[in-house]
């Protein structure tokens, strides 16, 4: 000792090297239809008591993604007694979390919650961790005799072994197993293994997959969509029910999508997919009946922003949501789940689809096409027409000189364009250069707020920019004014997808913006904990610049209305439940509830080009139908009362579906029973 010391001494500035880290043990690609969009490494090493894991989890997609890392140590039997993460939310909001068994109890921590409760055999489920958990809850599923095991703070997890797969190609090859593992959120996450080791957690368009696989993509991509058709293909089985006989919903009131009022009680036939009448004459001897409660049967639900994913159907379709425009997707995974649901393998609302189309930059995101050159953009739109798509959607980093050849040509080919306003391009020029709509009302606004020429909407900037500033816009200025006129002459839309931002503004450590209010707590235990934290990264004292601009938000909305603009209502957040959080928006904001209602129904059809067989109740329509418990023209929150749906001539009931989700049901199913005695 007296050696090195001295050695040390005489040496000054010199000092032993450290010990170089240990190599990460594990490595995983994620990956999109445009390539790589982020990275897992992780680290284990055994220790005496059990072993020691180390993650770093990193994605960079559209300008955001969660950048965390994980320490973890596990006990003898394999579970954690340690675990800490800290990093980056998707978004930008911090994030700083702890678990800890000590005693027999489990302690655990966050920005957002903190609870204790017995260890037992329960698995903890972080908050804001990497997808590395979900080895460790195969693990110990594994090991587990039937496949369970509680989840803490709350929920139950349930593996299901769903069958063997090849995957990867030559000396690559091997035969790894399949299993859906139930009860993190609304849809099973599908996962590959290697005896108990994760290979992949895979979905349509999106797949995390070890390196050494990482040229499977598509392969892995569209098993995703085979598996989920397998399991959903079953679930649609037991909750679409099919009759051929006359259907007849009696004791409702009937809403006017274009008058906007209600009937007196009535009855409403249908036959297969058709509204046969609409009066009070008594059902027919040979049908079956519903009765309504005097409830209120609305049109089927339109959400004119849905980026639909496998297992959104059933959850759109529990809350009355019949048709769907998705603004942008992975393309193969979308068309092939277009024809899924149209040929009734699954369940889902109808659909029209937007391209979606982004110019190539550090920022972009990473699904449709990413393209470099005008050339290759007027290319992709040739493609989205010839492929049967309704639109395009521009998005943030194209260049903005692209933008008026690109709408040119989609309006050549008969589609509509719509998008993002691309960085550094304002909303006015966007529309003066053939946009038809504009997607999210921060995409209308940050050019009042921010300098479009020198400041970049690529990064999360859009949104922060959005809280900070907002609040101070006068909406009488002249700029406003013109785009006002402007949208109003060209009849622009604009899917403001106000409830999407309440969530963003709003959320607060430990608490969801009022939005959530009226479904977070019928929602499994891990959906909850996510939606009770803070999605950007805002202090304290800046809480009331972010309540101002959500306030004037809620003003720009009421002005729109007010102005003739038209406005269609979406969601881009979780499937059916948030279309009613946009519908409750909309009537805080100031528009009447009967008007928000029309938006909703006729206004989606109107907007799709399909006013001729939707959007109305009367004879001769196509039978997409909501029937709600109470009066959602009065107290828009009835809304979320579903009791019954049709669509396409296939009955379904919310509260079976919702049971179904790990959701707790609305209401209680109107179930069709009969023919009457007569």
């Amino acid at each position: 000792m007296l050696v090195v010391a001295f050695a040390l001494m005489a040496f000054g500035s010199e000092r032993v090297a450290p010990a170089p880290a240990p190599a990460p043990t594990a490595k995983y690609v994620l990956l999109s239809s445009s390539g790589p969009i982020g990275r897992l490494e992780v680290t284990e090493a055994a220790t005496p008591n059990g072993a020691v894991v180390d993650c770093d989890w990193r994605v960079d997609d559209n300008g955001r993604g969660p950048k965390v890392k994980e320490h973890v140590e596990l006990g003898a039997d394999g579970r954690p007694v340690k675990w800490e993460i800290e990093g980056k939310g998707p978004v930008g909001a911090p994030v700083q979390e702890s678990f800890a068994v000590t005693g027999g109890k489990a302690r655990w921590a966050s920005l957002n919650d903190r609870g204790e409760a017995d260890a037992g055999a329960a698995l903890y489920l972080p908050a804001d961790g990497s997808p590395w958990s979900l080895e460790l809850d195969l693990r110990q599923l594994l090991k587990s005799p039937d496949l369970r095991c509680a989840m803490l703070p709350a929920g139950t997890l349930r593996l299901e072994k769903l069958r063997d797969v090849e995957i990867g190609a030559g000396a690559g090859k091997e035969t790894v197993a399949a299993f859906a593992l139930w009860g993190i959120g609304l849809a099973p996450e599908l996962l590959l293994a290697r005896g108990d080791r994760l290979v992949a957690s895979i979905a349509p368009g999106r797949v995390l997959v070890e390196e050494r696989h990482q040229q499977e993509f598509a392969a892995l991509s569209a098993l995703a969509g085979e598996l989920s058709t397998g399991l959903l293909r079953k679930l649609s089985a037991q909750l679409a029910h099919r009759f051929d006989a006359p259907l007849w919903i009696i004791n409702v009131r009937v809403f006017d999508s274009a008058s906007g009022r209600l009937s007196a009680p009535t009855n409403v036939g249908v036959f297969r997919d058709a509204i046969v009448v609409v009066n009070s004459d008594p059902p027919p001897a040979d049908a079956l009946v519903a009765d309504g409660g005097g409830g209120t049967l609305l049109p089927g639900l339109f959400d004119s922003h849905a980026h639909l994913g496998d297992w959104d159907g059933l959850q759109h379709v529990a809350c009355g949501v019949t048709f769907a425009r998705d603004p942008g997707n992975d393309n193969d995974a979308l068309l092939e789940l277009e024809r899924r649901i149209a040929i009734g393998e699954i369940v889902g609302p109808r659909t029209k689809n937007s391209g979606f189309l982004e110019g190539k930059s550090p920022y972009s995101a990473h699904a449709g096409f990413v393209v470099a050159t005008l050339d290759e953009a007027l290319a992709k739109v040739r493609w989205y027409a010839e492929h049967g798509f309704w639109g395009v959607k521009i998005y943030n980093s194209m260049d903005p000189e692209f933008v008026k050849p690109i709408a040119a040509e989609a309006h050549r080919l008969g589609l509509h364009v719509s998008g993002h306003v691309p960085a550094f391009m304002s909303s006015e020029r966007a529309v003066r250069d053939g946009y038809d709509e504009i997607n999210h009302v921060n995409q209308l606004m940050l050019s009042f707020i921010i300098d479009p020429l020198k400041e970049d909407t690529r990064t999360p900037f859009r949104f922060t920019a959005l809280g900070e500033r907002m609040g101070r816009l006068d909406l009488g200025c002249a700029p406003v004014k013109r785009m006002v006129d402007l949208m109003k002459e060209r009849r622009t839309t604009l899917d403001p997808t106000l409830a999407t931002f309440a969530a963003l503004l709003l959320s607060r450590p430990g608490q969801a913006s009022f939005a959530d209010e009226g479904w977070i707590d019928h929602a499994p235990a891990a959906l909850r904990r996510g939606r009770r934290a803070a999605a950007l990264d805002v202090k304290p004292e800046q809480y009331a610049a972010y309540d101002a601009s959500w306030r004037k938000l809620e003003e720009t909305l009421a002005l729109l209305h007010a102005a003739g603009v038209p406005l269609v209502p979406g969601t881009d957040d979780v499937a059916g439940l948030v279309l009613h959080s946009e519908l409750e928006c909309w009537v805080k904001a100031g528009i009447p509830a009967p008007a928000v209602l029309t938006a909703a129904t006729l206004g989606g059809a109107r907007f799709l080009g399909l006013a001729d067989r939707l959007g109305t109740i009367a004879s001769g329509r196509l039978a997409d139908l909501y029937l709600v418990d109470g009066d959602p023209t009065t107290d828009i929150r009835a809304i979320r009362k579903g009791r019954l749906v049709l669509q396409g001539g296939v009955v379904y009931y919310p509260d079976e579906i919702d049971a179904a989700l790990g959701i707790e049901p609305f209401a209680p199913r109107a179930e069709f029973r009969g023919p009457p005695k007569r």
